[in-house]
Parts: C-alpha cells; structure tokens; sequence
C-alpha cells in the first residue's frame, strides 16, 4: 500500500517536470528551436494538427526555422497559423518553403524570459508540494483505519521527503539549464 503511494507520488512529480520541460520548450530563446512551434495548430483536413504533422519542421541554423509543407495547398495555411499564434513570428514564403527568422532578444526581453523562467519552475515546485501533500495524507488515512502502525507512518513521509526532495532538485537543475540559455548571447 505503502509502495503503490510513492509510485504514484513518483510517477506524478516525474510528469510535473516533463510539464515544465515542455513549457519551457514554448520559450523562445536566442536561439531558432524547432519545438518553438509545437503547439502552433493547422487545420489539416478538417482536423486540427500540430504543424509538425503537416509538415516537415527544421532549425536551419541558430536564427532560422525553415517549414517545408508536405502538400503545396498547405504552405498558406501553416504561414496563416504561424501569424496568428501568440509567438509574435513573422515568416517568409519562398513557395513551398516557410522561413522564420528570429530577431535576436534584447537584454530587456531576456531579463523578462528569465523572470518567465523561474515563474514555471515554481509552479513546478508547487505541483510537486502538492503531490507530497496528497500522498502523506493517503498515509495518514491507512493509519486512520488501522492498516499500518504509526512507525510506519513516519517512515512513509520521510521515504516521501526524499522523493519530493530529489525531484525539486530536478526542477531546479532544468530552469537552471533555462535560465542560463535564456541569459546567454
């Protein structure tokens, strides 16, 4: 009983930081990332896609993403969705091939991503607290109804402790990572 409760704290804190992982990679740094557009939608056949599966995405180099469409009839659209994102992205059509180019940031600007940064790692932080939370009281309800003694109440929490200790520590070695990205020329 004890077991399954710290899998699944385990397995829930794991997807907190994949979460944050994937929030981070909507953050444009200085540098051209083909994730940028993943969560950019096209409408592909009357479903809405990500451009990803409409077409075939690449960082040319540092300050260039390049879209080639894998249907013609598709280069408008994408471009369309590109624009009407909340990225701020302006892409060139050259016909069948899409180019962004990505302006360098202002120190301004990476001042405010590195603000964004810590924003998400933090609520990050606060989900993973959240999970510890859930999981100590799913180990004081098994003592409440007499499953387990209150020894090993207390070496659940601590067990839990640990874990909810080493996944902060993942959290804050990804924004870290970010935050030094997001500074960096």
């Amino acid at each position: 009983m004890i077991d399954d409760i710290k899998k699944d704290a385990k397995h829930r804190m794991k997807r907190a930081i994949e979460v944050l992982e994937n929030e981070y990679a909507k953050l444009r740094t200085g540098r051209a990332n083909a994730s940028l557009l993943d969560h950019v939608r096209v409408d592909y056949y009357g479903s809405e896609v990500p451009i990803s599966q409409a077409a075939n995405v690449v960082a040319e180099d540092a300050r260039t993403i390049t879209i080639t469409a894998w249907e013609k009839s598709m280069t408008p659209v994408i471009e369309k969705a590109i624009i009407n994102s909340d990225l701020g992205l302006n892409p060139n059509t050259a016909g069948s091939v899409i180019r962004i180019n990505l302006p360098p940031l202002t120190e301004e600007r990476r001042k405010e991503l590195a603000k964004v940064v810590r924003h998400e790692a933090e609520n990050a932080r606060v989900a993973v607290r959240n999970i510890r939370r859930d999981a100590n009281q799913s180990v004081k309800e098994l003592v409440k109804e007499k499953m387990i003694s209150e020894d090993d109440e207390k070496r659940a929490e601590n067990e839990i402790q640990k874990i909810t200790d080493d996944h902060i520590a993942q959290i804050e070695a990804v924004m870290a990572a970010k935050e030094k990205e997001t500074l960096s020329l």
